[in-house]
């Protein structure tokens, strides 16, 4: 059930980047493709190996959300709505979604059986 979760998650976020990256600053198309990318190899690797992208999928998702409380431009787009189109994309991909990610990756990681070290078995 998790790994649908995450794998929608990220399937969304990549199409909310497809349809924000024409809409944003022309001087940095080239990191928001290459980060659009990561989400894409993300989602494909979410079906493969589910373990895999709890982690990346975790820190790249709280990358976004401080990069969007960080950037004063981002900020005054949400609160304004001006333009509607960009507010509407930074709100749903860069929190909602975001946030969706950050809360299934911490239930997916809680519910994982090995952590790297063995539970002591008390009697």
């Amino acid at each position: 059930m998790i790994q649908r979760i995450v794998f929608g998650a990220l399937a969304a976020v990549c199409f909310i980047g497809i349809i924000g990256i024409p809409m944003g600053d022309p001087k940095f198309i080239v990191n928001a493709i290459i980060l659009e990318s990561c989400f894409i190899a993300l989602a494909g690797i979410s079906l493969w190996r589910f373990r895999l992208v709890l982690i990346p999928s975790f820190v790249l998702a709280l990358i976004v959300i401080i990069g969007n409380s960080v950037s004063s431009k981002h900020i005054t787009i949400m609160t304004t709505f001006s333009p509607v189109e960009n507010a509407i994309v930074l709100i749903i991909g860069g929190y909602v979604l975001q946030g969706l990610l950050l809360v299934a990756c911490s239930i997916g990681l809680a519910k994982r059986k090995n952590f790297g070290f063995v539970k002591p078995k008390f009697k």
